[in-house]
């Protein structure tokens, strides 16, 4: 299980993110394509890391919303 975060972005996409692992960043036209662009994303850098043989990095949920 991923932390991952979306919000809407230009031209009406939706962009989503996982914050522990860096640069795993997607986008879809709508929120379901989005997520299932994130997750594939996901996976397939963590297929990567175990491959190679290195440490895939934990989870650590830390998500904090703050309204400005």
């Amino acid at each position: 299980m991923r932390e991952v975060v979306i919000y809407p972005g230009e031209g009406g996409y939706w962009v989503t993110g996982c914050p522990n692992l860096p640069g795993r960043v997607s986008q879809g036209k709508d929120r379901e394509t989005a997520i299932q662009n994130i997750k594939e994303a996901i996976e397939g850098y963590i297929l990567a890391l175990e491959e190679d043989s290195l440490p895939v990095p934990e989870e650590r949920f830390e998500t904090l919303v703050i309204a400005v």
